[in-house]
């Protein structure tokens, strides 16, 4: 009878579905040494070489025995790597970097960190010198054009002591034309504005060289004006630079303050000590010779005699002093405002 085998129960052999083809072997000469000093490739090793019997063939070769003979024979021990090594780890190259450094080096550099931490920034210093050489041309600046208005001339004409017009002008006439005078020197028209100007006899209020004068004198108020306009943004934007430093605007002002209450009180003594000396220097300064000189029936003498001048400077003087002495005072850096600004400061370093 012929026996019948079941191809159901035939054992089919296993697919390999990994077609990768990759072997065994380490990618890197690093992973297959490692892989060697693993202790599982020491135990691998081991029960390879008990399963090998003596004299199969697969005995070590004479060479590795021969390896061995110099440790024997010598009886030191070969150098261990961590190649070699189970559990054994080379030292890494930024260890060196956990070595602390002598105490001298220490100290050091704690003082260097501690001076750094204690110094004080640079930038305001700056902002607090020019601050105080700015100022004061600020304030005159705006002294001067506080006194450049028509109000200032109305005091003036009306003031008990003020020497009259010997050639004819009535008080309202002088601040009729005077006050043509002034607007000229704050706004933008040409010399026409005064060119154009007749007296009732139907002459021309100013000569030629007194239309040229006031032209030069005009462009020296916008130069002037245009410099306060830009000295005062920059006031503006340092009080909002310094502002979270309690105190360093204030510093500011207040060496700016002594600045311009010094230089006005020495220009005070050169004016006092020779006023047409002073007047002539400053009028050299701007001006041109022979352009500024004028004789007494000329209308600019008749409007704004040497009394005029003297009157304005002294304003000048009084206003920037007043103003430079409350800055002073209100800005004064007394004990308490220091150390209070010091401990903002340090808590906005700590913040930081």
């Amino acid at each position: 009878m012929m026996d019948v085998t079941d191809d159901r129960h035939e054992l089919k052999p296993e697919v390999n579905l990994d077609d990768s083809q990759d072997t065994d072997e380490p990618a890197f000469e690093w992973m297959r040494t490692s892989t060697a000093s693993t202790p599982a490739a020491h135990r691998a090793d081991g029960e390879r070489g008990a399963s090998e019997e003596p004299g199969s063939g697969h005995d070590r070769p004479e060479s590795s025995r021969e390896a061995k003979a110099p440790e024997a024979a010598n009886g030191a021990p070969e150098p261990v790597s961590a190649a070699s090594t189970p559990g054994l780890r080379e030292q890494s190259p930024t260890s060196a970097l956990q070595v602390r450094p002598p105490e001298d080096e220490v100290r050091r550099r704690t003082e260097q960190r501690e001076a750094a931490a204690k110094a004080k920034p640079v930038a305001p210093r700056v902002l607090q010198v020019l601050m105080a050489i700015f100022l004061p041309f600020l304030l005159l600046i705006g002294a001067v054009r506080a006194v450049a208005t028509p109000a200032f001339l109305w005091l003036e004409y009306f003031r008990p002591g003020f020497p009259g017009d010997g050639y004819g002008f009535s008080v309202d006439d002088r601040l009729t034309y005077g006050s043509y005078a002034l607007d000229y020197l704050a706004n933008f028209a040409g010399r026409r504005y005064l060119g154009d100007l007749q007296l009732p006899t139907g002459s021309p209020l100013f000569t030629d060289g007194e239309v040229g004068h006031m032209a030069d004198v005009k462009f020296v108020f916008l130069t002037a004006y245009a410099a306060g306009a830009v000295l005062l943004a920059f006031f503006v934007v340092v009080y909002f630079v310094l502002r979270k430093r309690r105190g360093a605007f204030g510093r500011g002002l207040f060496a700016g303050a002594i600045v311009t209450f010094v230089l006005v009180l020495g220009l005070a003594v050169f004016a006092i000590m020779g006023w047409q000396t002073f007047f002539t220097d400053f009028h050299r300064l701007f001006f041109a010779n022979g352009t500024w000189t004028f004789q007494l029936s000329d209308t600019l003498i008749r409007l704004f005699p040497a009394q005029f001048w003297m009157d304005s400077a002294i304003v000048i003087g009084v206003l920037v002093l007043v103003v430079s002495s409350l800055t002073i005072i209100f800005a004064w850096p007394t004990k308490r405002k220091s150390e209070a600004s010091d401990a903002e400061l340090a808590a906005a370093d700590d913040q930081e």
